[in-house]
């Protein structure tokens, strides 16, 4: 994950769409040129967080910052179409969607699981969404270097995109409208959602869904961590794909 210092140089890679995924403010900074990086990161769908002197400290290791770092990802993410241009002739895709996953640990679990299971695509949202630093690489074990991976603004309208190239969308939901996921009779082409790990799937999202689906629990406990309910549901329908 590269890192870059200063308030012009990161205003300056925003505008030129560079792959920022993340931008750190020590607490209190402030200027025109800080409000400028501020209002493209929201535009661009690009976390901006405000930390600690301390925290701020330990991230830049001392060097002249200006108050401000930017974290670039070193992997290129492709566009929707591009995505789709991978799979457009495939009978029998999985694409799994992250809608909001917040935690690199979790994000990196997933990433690992999708390309265990062979899936063909994966999309990221850009707001409240982890991003993919040295954290979720790590604990991908490479898997993200490996997987076709592109990052969407509307969620609503990709999803919209992809029942057009005629994806049944599955959503992972907990609730009386979900049936058991062994119960899906499940199309061979599959766009996967799962969502947020404390609040799921937003409701804009759920709308979408052409089939929701839950994972029964049997304990006292009942949900699973998302990283490994995508794990039962992903092999669940690799599964399916094959008989």
């Amino acid at each position: 994950m590269e890192k870059i210092f200063g308030r012009k140089p990161i205003l300056e890679a925003i505008k030129a769409g560079e792959n920022i995924e993340q931008i750190y403010v020590v607490h209190g900074t402030k200027g025109e040129v800080i409000y400028r990086i501020k209002s493209l990161a929201k535009k661009r769908g690009v976390k901006f967080s405000e930390i600690s002197s301390a925290k701020f400290k330990t991230l830049t290791q001392g060097k002249n910052t200006q108050g401000i770092v930017a974290l670039k990802s070193e992997k290129e993410y492709l566009t929707l179409d591009e995505l789709l241009g991978k799979v457009e002739f495939n009978s029998s895709s999985i694409i799994l969607i992250l809608e909001q996953i917040q935690d690199p640990h979790n994000l990196g679990a997933i990433l690992r699981t999708a390309d265990c299971a062979g899936v063909d695509g994966v999309i990221l949202t850009t707001n409240n969404t982890a991003p993919i630093n040295d954290t979720a690489i790590k604990i991908s074990a490479g898997a993200v270097s490996h997987l076709n991976i592109c990052k969407v603004s509307n969620l609503v309208q990709a999803l919209d995109i992809l029942k057009k190239e005629h994806f049944w969308v599955v959503g992972s939901y907990l609730g009386n409208e979900a049936i058991p996921y062994f119960n899906l009779d499940a199309p061979k082409k599959i766009a996967l959602i799962v969502g947020n790990e404390e609040n799921g799937l937003r409701l804009s999202t759920m709308k979408k869904c052409d089939y929701l689906v839950e994972i029964p629990m049997k304990g006292e406990i009942q949900s699973l961590n998302v990283s490994v309910a995508t794990g039962v549901l992903l092999f669940e329908l690799v599964k399916n794909k094959n008989n």
